[in-house]
């Protein structure tokens, strides 16, 4: 709380556990004060004894804390008294001296109080932002935990469904499991990257770089490219990132498995833009075989298209597939 994190404020007073420094502080101040008062004197008008010891009162427990503000304040009493009070250079008292003495007291008890007080409440304030850092810190050390378990979990998941595969015959049911074991898998990986306990945005861009190069390790043909033409600045939450990162995965890999089926290379482009309304189109294209002859998105028996379109609309979005002559292009768009 006293590093470098503190603020300047929250040093004071520095005479807290040190009372002989806050003590000489007290005197050292007191004596300055004086000096200043003496200097002052010709051009000041008769009267105005404390006119230099208020601010000393004042200084001294600013820096070095209550006591030895009470001591500054007893000093300075005395040798206003002293110097400057008729009859000056004694200590003689009457009802006059008696009420300036008291005004005196009054005034700088309150000062005193009304410093003790802030420095207080300064200090307190200090304590509770400490405490807030660390449960922040805690906080956030077991998110991060809690997603390393959920991340490592559904990899898990994938892998023994991976090994449940190996001892099944029927190939539409290894099919199935191979797929939710790719698509369990592809989620573990990502996982990580996609939430913050911050709550902040993710770069689409730099995301989309990231889970292509997944993708294309993932698929097994290192001959097949993946590059994102992105929109810079385009951040999106990570609710939102999810369902646009299994769609472009169900693309990428329905490009390699289908598209790519009998070449070993191949170019996918992922692109993202904004139209002239600001909406999001994301684009997957690939110069893969294109697709089979009256295909038909609504008819399609696939698991893996069904689920795209499903998620497209749970983020209020349209899914599209189309030929584009040299391949095909899947459409995303965002309203």
């Amino acid at each position: 709380m006293r590093g470098s994190g503190a603020t300047m404020l929250e040093r004071f007073p520095f005479a807290r556990g040190r009372p002989l420094l806050g003590y000489g502080g007290a005197v050292a101040i007191t004596g300055l004060s004086l000096t200043i008062r003496l200097l002052a004197d010709p051009l000041l008008p008769l009267g105005y004894p404390y006119v230099a010891f208020f601010p000393a009162v004042i200084l001294t427990t600013f820096l070095f804390g209550v006591r030895p503000g009470i001591l500054a304040a007893i000093l300075c009493a005395i040798v206003a008294w002293y110097f400057f009070i008729p009859p000056v250079f004694s200590v003689k008292m009457n009802s006059g001296i008696a009420f300036a003495l008291t005004f005196y007291a009054a005034v700088v008890t309150i000062d005193i109080l009304l410093i003790d007080w802030m420095q207080r409440a300064n200090r307190r304030l200090a304590e509770e932002r400490e405490r807030s850092r660390q449960l922040a810190e805690r906080g956030e050390l077991l998110f991060r935990e809690l997603q390393h378990r959920v991340s490592n979990n559904l990899q898990v998941v994938g892998g023994l469904l991976s090994l449940q595969m190996r001892s099944v015959a029927d190939p539409a049911a290894r099919r199935a499991l191979e797929d939710a074991s790719r698509r369990l898998g592809l989620i573990g990986r990502i996982h990580r990257q996609l939430y913050d306990p911050q709550g902040e945005q993710l770069d689409l861009a730099a995301f989309l770089t990231q889970l292509a190069a997944d993708l294309i390790d993932a698929g097994g043909k290192p001959g097949i490219s993946c590059r994102v033409e992105a929109e810079a600045d385009i951040h999106m939450p990570a609710h939102a990132v999810v369902p646009i990162a299994l769609i472009v995965a169900e693309a990428v890999a329905n490009a390699i498995e289908h598209g790519f089926a009998d070449r070993a290379t191949g170019d996918v482009v992922i692109r993202t833009m904004r139209d002239d309304g600001g909406r999001l189109e994301l684009l997957v294209i690939d110069d893969g075989g294109g697709l089979p002859p009256g295909f038909d998105l609504a008819r399609a028996n696939s698991l893996g298209l069904r689920l795209a379109q499903m998620l497209a609309r749970q983020i209020d979005g349209s899914f599209a597939l189309e030929d584009n002559g040299a391949g095909t292009t899947v459409r995303l768009r965002l309203s």
